[in-house]
């Protein structure tokens, strides 16, 4: 497969990040659109190409922290392959990242990546939601239609699905949200820890969050909301 770099990308940053007791070379892959994911991507063997000025040995484990146009996602596999030129491995993603993988594409083929076009909220919203130990409460970093990113220490495996309360301001009953963990950040990496949550609704609870957001995005441009809600 002959794969074009993305054009115009800052070359990804490299580091080393821990999970659990098993230790994994990181990379960041930020795409513009979704038209650079499916330069980067080969459905026929699930594997993707990511640039690296750094060499990585084959066999590997890699973390990718892919964003694409505004959606974030932590992909797992194990480096397969090297390139020269462009410079960079091939990676081949592990069978627990293909939901994740499937959410994508779909979100390429039906062009539901225009949805995530919408920004995100950075409002800060009280969340219980269940976690391994039972009931955690916490704080949203932002929120949109399509998903959410929670504070937390302990995140959730990815691909877990969460029911989650969420607080809203001026209103007696919580928001009943359910979801799936889509990328998780650790409290060894840079950024605050917390992990990515997919929303996954009926039509009715979709319906009526679209309209709670705009009426919480209409607040925020109003400088409306109680202090302390936004980030």
């Amino acid at each position: 497969m002959h794969v074009d770099p993305p054009d115009e990308r800052a070359p990804p940053a490299i580091g080393v990040v821990y999970d659990g007791a098993v230790g994994a070379v990181r990379l960041e892959l930020r795409l513009a659109n979704h038209t650079e994911w499916i330069k980067v991507f080969d459905p026929r063997d699930w594997t993707i190409f990511v640039p690296a000025d750094a060499a990585i040995e084959s066999g590997a484990s890699l973390r990718v922290d892919l964003e694409v146009d505004g959606w974030a996602v932590t992909l797992r596999g194990t480096v397969v392959g090297q390139r020269e030129e462009p410079r960079g491995v091939v990676v081949a993603l592990g069978g627990a990242e293909r939901d994740k993988i499937n959410y994508l594409n779909g979100f390429v083929r039906g062009g539901l990546l225009n949805k995530r076009e919408k920004r995100r909220l950075p409002i800060r919203l009280q969340v219980t939601y269940g976690a391994v130990e039972g009931p955690a409460t916490t704080f949203t970093k932002d929120i949109n239609e399509e998903g959410v990113f929670l504070f937390t220490d302990k995140p959730l495996p990815e691909t877990s699905q969460v029911h989650m309360l969420v607080t809203l301001p001026g209103r007696a009953q919580p928001l009943s949200l359910v979801g799936k963990v889509s990328h998780t950040i650790l409290a060894q990496d840079e950024e605050p820890p917390g992990m990515g949550i997919v929303f996954d609704l009926d039509d009715a609870t979709r319906d009526q969050l679209s309209d709670i957001i705009r009426e919480l995005e209409g607040q925020l441009a109003a400088g409306a909301l109680p202090g302390g809600t936004v980030e």
